[in-house]
């Protein structure tokens, strides 16, 4: 079993990666492979809406001169899919926001290619607007008939700085126990 999570921060360490370490924490605990995809190391154009994918249907984005395949690729050898966020203007980041749109557009033209593995959404914020962003990372899932994960909260954390949301206590409860369902899941739906 394996976890794959996008981290959509312009800051590679910053407090989205620690939230989804403490998810990882668990999910290593049980014996669950995990991979971090940093989009601030990657390049992720916007889609360009040519409707190439819808016309191919070979599981790939058209636009080859980019990093969106090799997303694609990671999200369809993983079980589960985490999708990552802090809020900018209050939603996802760019960074998110190309990912879902292009990955999204990719998996509707190809008979929701990520159907029926889990999601999970992880935001992060200096004061407002997690909920929204919250919301838009979780309409890739659910567009895309996935099974989303929950945990004992929204699985928001507070903090702009780096290493804040570590004083986040209900973040960081929010996030272990997000990865121990996950993992509950996953060994479920393996049997």
């Amino acid at each position: 079993m394996k976890v794959v999570a996008f981290n959509g921060s312009a800051r590679p360490t910053g407090n989205c990666t620690l939230l989804i370490q403490e998810v990882f924490h668990q999910l290593h605990h049980h014996d669950i492979k995990t991979e971090l995809v940093e989009l601030s190391q990657k390049r992720i154009k916007p889609c360009n809406a040519c409707y190439q994918c819808h016309e191919n249907r070979n599981l790939r984005c058209a636009v080859e001169d980019d990093d969106l395949n090799d997303c694609i690729a990671k999200m369809m050898g993983a079980d589960s899919i985490i999708l990552a966020s802090p809020t900018y203007i209050g939603d996802v980041s760019s960074l998110a926001k190309a990912l879902i749109d292009r990955a999204g557009l990719v998996a509707r033209s190809n008979a929701n290619m990520f159907r029926r593995k889990l999601g999970a959404a992880i935001v992060t914020a200096s004061w407002g607007g997690a909920i929204h962003a919250f919301d838009s990372l979780n309409h890739f899932f659910l567009i895309g008939e996935m099974i989303l994960v929950g945990s004992s909260n929204f699985n928001l954390g507070f903090g702009r700085e780096k290493g804040q949301v570590l004083e986040d206590k209900k973040a960081l409860e929010a996030m272990k126990t997000l990865g121990r369902n996950m993992s509950w899941l996953l060994k479920k739906i393996a049997r």
